[in-house]
């Protein structure tokens, strides 16, 4: 895997905000759009409290896998992964707009990766890339690598030494060194079965130094429990961005409020958009390939693309169900637009509700035993057409979204595109 999703169109977007002069229509100024951008900001720090969490659990079970492996530390393990997506995939739509998300982002949900940088891989994985000098570096098998020209002393697999040399090393994106798909990687290995049934299949004995299966257990196990680690302190670096005084909450509430609206809509649009139904999801249908899905070792593809699309509507309509149950809620964008045009409000709601419907279509088929992978399969007819159709519910709730930045009467918001959807034959050049 060599592609990471582009932030060219949201550089852009948030440019244009800063030049931007924002009147919003008298009849939904009657509706505080401070409050708006104050409740937003609170449902952005409750998810990340949430992925904080979560991950806090998958690094206690992580930590159990390294030290007693077993089938069931390894099961529980990935268990604790699939539950950490749930809540983090629901923040993705706080990425586009805000920059200090965006930027941050890559170190937690970048993809694809070169998986071969981290670990050992199938022969037909390849040797070599032409793009990226560490393909196949193994780091855990080797306790030295070269990275552009130089010998890297990699004897210690610490977080810092992931985060601040092997995350992208040699400026390569497809070096994902962090985060969760370095996890999930670690957890379950490749998926070696096309678009055919099954996930990843890494035995627990990767870990297990006393019947070592793969090599370098030790080291798979450092690695495994470093990143772990690492999630957790990334995230407690979000959570402290939206508390009262973190950078991300200051820099929206201290702005005028029409701009927070406009990064609020900018979020939805280009997640909506140009990243999952372009870059996420109509790049795989049209070519077919398991290697674009994305969450690829574990088959969990269809939960995180379904709680991506929650996430939109979410923040569309100021509420968001935390994991313990309770509610975050208050003055929304929907109300601003309800206020200024109930009709395109009655709109983009139940489009918002037809998407999710949607992916919830994707997932009851992965349910039922036909994993995302294999509804994207060449000559799966009614899986390709059931991805299409969220595809095609995401773009049409996002020319709803542009309706209701007109009526909000906003200017010079720029959603992400994908050459995926808009110029798809660049896709087979």
């Amino acid at each position: 895997m060599t592609r990471r999703h582009g932030r060219i169109a949201t550089i852009a977007a948030t440019a244009a905000l800063t030049a931007a002069i924002f009147v919003l229509p008298a009849k939904a100024a009657e509706v505080d759009p401070k409050a708006v951008v104050a409740n937003y900001a609170d449902i952005a720090l409750a998810g990340y409290e949430d992925s904080l969490t979560t991950a806090q659990a998958l690094k206690t079970a992580v930590d159990a896998l390294v030290a007693k492996p077993s089938q069931e530390t390894l099961d529980a393990a990935r268990a604790a992964w699939k539950a950490s997506r749930i809540p983090y995939q629901q923040t993705e739509a706080f990425r586009f707009g805000n920059p200090i998300v965006d930027d941050w982002e890559g170190r937690v949900n970048a993809w694809p990766l070169d998986e071969g940088l981290i670990d050992y891989v199938d022969g037909g994985y390849g040797t070599e890339s032409d793009e990226n000098t560490l393909y196949t570096a193994n780091v855990i098998a080797n306790k030295s690598i070269e990275i552009n020209g130089e010998t890297v002393d990699a004897s210690k697999l610490t977080p810092e030494f992931l985060a601040s040399t092997l995350q992208e090393a040699g400026d390569i994106e497809a070096n994902v060194a962090t985060g969760y798909h370095a996890i999930e990687f670690l957890l379950w290995g490749q998926d070696l079965n096309g678009t055919g049934p099954g996930a990843g299949n890494r035995p627990y004995t990767d870990y297990d130094t006393a019947n070592c299966t793969g090599g370098n257990c030790d080291r798979r196990g450092e690695y495994l429990a470093s990143a772990s680690q690492l999630l957790v302190a990334d995230l407690e670096e979000m959570v402290g961005n939206w508390k009262a005084d973190g950078e991300a909450r200051k820099t929206l509430v201290d702005a005028d409020p029409t701009e927070g609206v406009s990064v609020i809509l900018t979020g939805m649009g280009s997640l909506s958009y140009g990243e999952l139904a372009g870059e996420r999801m109509k790049l795989g249908l049209l070519l077919h390939d398991p290697e674009e899905e994305h969450d690829c070792f574990s088959d969990n593809t269809s939960i995180s693309h379904l709680y991506d699309t929650v996430g939109i509507r979410n923040v569309y309509r100021g509420s968001y169900k935390r994991v313990d149950g309770s509610v975050v809620e208050g003055p929304s964008v929907s109300d601003l637009v309800k206020a200024a045009d109930p009709a395109v409000d009655a709109e983009l709601s139940g489009k918002l509700d037809a998407t999710v419907a949607k992916m919830e279509a994707i997932e009851a088929r992965a349910k039922a035993g036909e994993a995302y992978d294999q509804q994207i399969g060449e000559g799966n007819t009614e899986g390709n057409a059931t991805v299409q159709a969220a595809i095609d519910a995401l773009v049409d709730q996002t020319k709803s979204i542009e309706r209701a930045v007109a009526a909000l009467k906003i200017d010079a918001i720029a959603f992400e595109g994908s050459d995926s959807l808009d110029a798809p034959d660049k896709v087979f050049q």
